[in-house]
C-alpha cells in the first residue's frame, strides 16, 4: 500500500461482531504492515477496541519468501490458519509460485470427534440410515474442504471416518467377522471419494465467460514505465 489505510466502522447501522474477527492483510513491503498494523492499533483503539496479542503477528509470505528466508538461513516460510485452512507457500506442477491450503488440523480432529459420538448414538440404527448419514456429512465437509492442493486431506479424513464406522459396526455386533475387504463395498457405496469442487478464480471465470473472438486466448503485450516486478 503506498497510501494511508483507512478502516472504516458502520456506526450509524449499528453493526455489531458477535464473535472475533479474522483478518488477513498483504502487502509488498514489511515496511507498509508495519505501518498498517501501527494505525490499524491506533483506529481500533478510539473505539475501546484490541487486537489479540498472541493471535496477531507479521509473517513473511509470498512469491520471494522462500528464497529471501533461504538467503539468511532461517528456514521455510511461516503459514498461517484462517477459517479452517492452513495456508503456505508451494510451487505448481510447472514451477510457479502458488499458496497452498489444506484442512487445518485441529478442525478435522474436532469434525471427527463429533462423528465418533453421534455413531455411538446410533450404533444400533440400520447401516443404511447410517450410511445416508455419513453420505450427507462427508458432501457438506467436501463443500468447504474441497479447494485446489487439498485432496490429500480430505483423503485422510475419509479414511478415519471409514475406521470410526468400523469400529462401531465391530462394538455392535459379539461375532467380529467384519473385515476391511468386506466392508470396502459399504464405504464405496456411503463414502464418497473427495474430488476438488472449488477451482481457481481464473478457470471460473472462463467457465462464465467463454472466450470465442478470433484473437482470444492470445496475451496481451503491455508497456510499463518504471522498474521491475519486485
Amino acid at each position: 500500500m503506498s497510501r494511508e489505510a483507512h478502516v472504516r466502522f458502520c456506526e450509524s447501522a449499528g453493526v455489531k461482531f458477535p464473535c472475533a474477527t479474522h483478518l488477513v492483510v498483504g502487502f509488498q513491503h514489511r515496511a507498509e504492515a508495519e505501518r498498517f498494523l501501527k494505525d490499524f492499533r491506533e483506529r481500533l483503539a478510539q473505539f475501546g477496541l484490541e487486537l489479540h496479542p498472541e493471535k496477531t503477528r507479521l509473517l513473511e509470505f509470498g512469491r520471494f519468501a522462500a528464497s529471501d528466508r533461504c538467503k539468511r538461513g532461517i528456514g521455510k516460510p511461516e503459514t498461517f490458519t484462517s477459517l479452517g485452512l492452513t495456508h503456505y507457500c508451494g510451487r505448481t506442477p510447472r514451477g510457479g509460485f502458488t499458496v497452498w491450503r489444506k484442512t487445518a488440523s485441529k478442525r478435522m480432529a474436532a469434525k471427527l470427534k463429533q462423528i465418533q459420538q453421534t455413531l455411538r448414538q446410533r450404533m444400533h440404527a440400520p447401516i443404511y440410515d447410517v450410511g445416508e448419514w455419513l453420505q450427507s456429512v462427508c458432501l457438506g465437509y467436501y463443500q468447504y474442504h474441497a479447494v485446489p492442493g487439498n485432496l490429500h486431506s480430505l483423503g485422510v479424513f475419509r479414511h478415519r471416518l471409514s475406521q470410526l464406522w468400523r469400529a462401531t459396526l465391530r462394538t455392535r455386533s459379539q461375532r467380529d467377522r467384519l473385515r476391511w475387504d468386506r466392508l470396502g463395498a459399504l464405504f464405496s457405496r456411503w463414502l464418497p471419494v473427495p474430488r476438488t469442487l472449488h477451482p481457481y478464480p481464473s478457470r471460473r471465470f472462463d467457465a462464465t465467460h467463454p472466450r470465442q473472438k478470433p484473437h482470444a486466448g492470445k496475451p496481451l503485450v503491455r508497456i510499463c514505465a518504471g522498474g521491475g516486478q519486485r
